[in-house]
């Protein structure tokens, strides 16, 4: 058996050795937590979450509280610890339990066995509870300020399976057994970036489409109630464009932009504007774009409706695209540059998959995996609310990935005495003042 020494020999410097000895006390290298259990006081997420749970454990041998758990695996997620089997190597931080409500000489935070075996006791009632808490977080933060106009963007998106997961299957557009999640997101208008307020896991064999118009529906109708007088317009991509989107949108009254697919008569209708686009690129040689629009109606739409046709020739060759609309105005070039701002939820998405890893879902009970999915929705809230906070500063457009390195990725000593916890940064950390600005952070 090899023995391990106590002191590790590096480099030595001109004068002396460097030594490295694991003898440092109660370090953390995710002092950032902090800040998160800060936000969400501000925000009170957990606390609502929370209350959407049942327990139905014996409450004779519960240790750990729901509100627990629920903070755990939050905060775990959003420093990058998105496994469940993270929690225990990471169930003793002192950092990570004084976020979750526990002094660093309690007991430790559960394991990844209590963590997963609650996680597989969630059902669709508490799941569908969640989301609306989700929304309703929303809601509250904006009730000061109501916004005069939102832009929904509703997208789909694949998470990837692996192994025997309920209602995982095989979708030949993205060639691989996949979930297929909905993401819906909110944008005040002029004010900051999208907000996910609705994710709604989807078996991976159905259309990008599938229960689109049913949460589409559940969404407008919590926002008008809280916010009567704002108005508000749907915007998708061709995953949405269904008859009954557009039926449903108008029974609703919700303005919508929708993408549509090409098709051969739509290419043929839209010759007249692809030939000027044609003569001018000969001319200059440079990309063109010309826009268009006319009344068009598939046969499987109850009515012909507004088109928008941008027809474009550049080096590589045409690119004609085509959006449907309910708006009567602004003119075609004006509104196709609104559809494209749609862009901007695609970068959400790309954060919640690449650096909060919500396409993590590795349980075998669909529902559990819906939860999951809910839990890595609510881990972006806080990432989303930290990046509000810092508007104006260096950090003001960072990716979640940026903020974890930057601000919770800290490393600290933390030291408890009789009367307080300290929490010891080190005296070289550069962007304390911004640690300093979050911390202050008053209720939202």
């Amino acid at each position: 058996m090899t023995e391990c020494s106590a002191d590790l020999s590096l480099f030595p410097l001109p004068t002396k050795p460097v030594v490295i000895r694991a003898d440092g006390g109660a370090l953390t290298s995710d002092a950032g937590a902090l800040l998160l259990r800060q936000l969400d006081e501000r925000l009170g997420l957990t606390r609502r979450l929370a209350e959407c749970v049942l327990d139905r454990r014996e409450p004779s041998k519960v240790r750990h509280e729901v509100l627990s758990l629920l903070r755990q695996r939050i905060y775990q997620i959003a420093c990058g610890y998105e496994d469940c089997n993270d929690a225990d190597h990471l169930r003793a931080d002192p950092a990570l339990k004084l976020a979750v409500g526990r002094a660093p000489t309690e007991g430790d935070l559960a394991s990844q066995p209590t963590l997963s075996r609650w996680e597989n006791r969630i059902g669709w009632r508490e799941c569908w509870r969640i989301s609306e808490a989700q929304l309703e977080c929303y809601l509250r933060r904006h009730r000061k300020r109501p916004p005069h106009r939102l832009v929904l963007d509703v997208d789909a998106t694949d998470d990837e399976t692996h192994g025997d997961q309920q209602l995982a299957f095989f979708h030949g557009y993205y060639d691989e057994h996949c979930y297929l999640p909905l993401l819906v997101f909110a944008q005040a208008e002029g004010e900051g970036e999208q907000e996910l307020i609705g994710a709604l896991l989807r078996p991976g064999n159905v259309h990008g489409g599938h229960r689109a118009m049913a949460l589409i529906k559940a969404v407008v109708r919590r926002l008008r109630e809280a916010f009567p007088e704002c108005v508000i317009e749907l915007r998708a991509d061709s995953a949405l464009a269904l008859p009954e989107v557009y039926d449903g949108c108008e029974k609703l009254a919700l303005p919508y932009t929708i993408s549509l697919p090409k098709n051969e008569r739509l290419i043929e209708i839209a010759q007249p504007w692809m030939r000027d686009a044609q003569a001018i690129h000969a001319e200059t040689g440079e990309k063109v774009q010309v826009f268009g629009e006319f009344a068009y109606a598939a046969h499987a739409w109850s009515r012909e409706r507004r088109v928008i046709c941008k027809a474009e020739v550049m080096s590589q060759g045409e690119n004609p695209r085509f959006v449907v609309t309910s708006r009567c105005r602004p003119k075609p070039k004006a509104l196709y540059r609104f559809y494209c701002q749609r862009g901007d939820p695609e970068n959400r998405i790309k954060e919640l998959k690449l650096d909060l890893k919500a396409d993590r879902l590795s349980c075998h009970r669909f529902w559990a995996n819906q939860f999951r999915l809910l839990l890595h929705a609510a881990a972006y809230l806080l990432m989303q609310a930290m990046r509000k906070l810092l508007a104006g500063t260096e950090l003001a457009h960072a990716q979640v990935a940026t903020l974890r390195l930057y601000l919770l990725k800290v490393g600290a000593r933390i030291r408890e005495s009789v009367r307080r916890v300290w929490v010891q940064l080190p005296s070289a950390y550069p962007w304390f003042d911004l640690w300093h600005r979050l911390a202050r952070a008053g209720p939202g």
